[in-house]
């Protein structure tokens, strides 16, 4: 996909709660989703949403036909862009317009269309909005925590991480062989 995913319903029209308090979000051992700041308003069209991994793992998130990307699959993403110090640039959009300056090496090649969505912590708390992309991989580290891919503002690098199951990341899909 193009854009970040923005369901409020798992693909067996299931509907994923949308948990706005921060208290709240911080104790989720469910799935759960929510938009930056509780603003659906301004942050669904342009953004997407921010969902725990509880929601990912139930492998209902993407539209049928379609799934969370693995690892493994990112790996070759990156590879094909030539690697970790250059594909972060081919997947950022261009310009200043939702990037904060100087959204450094951000070319967009790839058709990616990489915005700055920013994440929910451990605690509930919006970060990074304009500064940084974060995407959930499909692929556990341990029982407790998943990797996933981040680039930022002021570099053309990516990121791989690892994160507790209960951040709010972005989601791209990616679609079935």
């Amino acid at each position: 996909m193009s854009e970040n995913l923005k369901t409020t319903k798992f693909n067996d029209g299931t509907e994923i709660p949308i948990v706005t308090g921060n208290e709240a979000w911080a104790k989720l051992v469910t799935p759960a989703v929510s938009w930056y700041n509780n603003d659906s308003t301004e942050n669904k069209k342009r953004y997407g949403a921010l969902y725990n991994f509880y929601a990912v793992n139930t492998n209902k998130l993407c539209p049928a036909g379609w799934h969370v990307p693995s690892d493994a699959e990112w790996w070759t993403l990156v590879t094909f862009l030539d690697g970790l110090p250059n594909a972060g640039g081919k997947l950022k959009e261009k310009g200043i317009e939702y990037w904060k300056s100087p959204n450094a090496g951000a070319t967009n090649e790839s058709g990616f269309n990489g915005l700055p969505g920013g994440y929910r912590s451990l605690a509930g708390i919006f970060n990074y909005i304009g500064i940084s992309a974060y995407w959930w991989t499909s692929t556990k580290f341990n029982e407790s925590s998943v990797l996933f891919w981040n680039v930022r503002y002021k570099l053309n690098f990516i990121y791989r991480y690892r994160s507790e199951n209960y951040c709010g990341f972005s989601v791209r899909c990616v679609k079935d062989n």
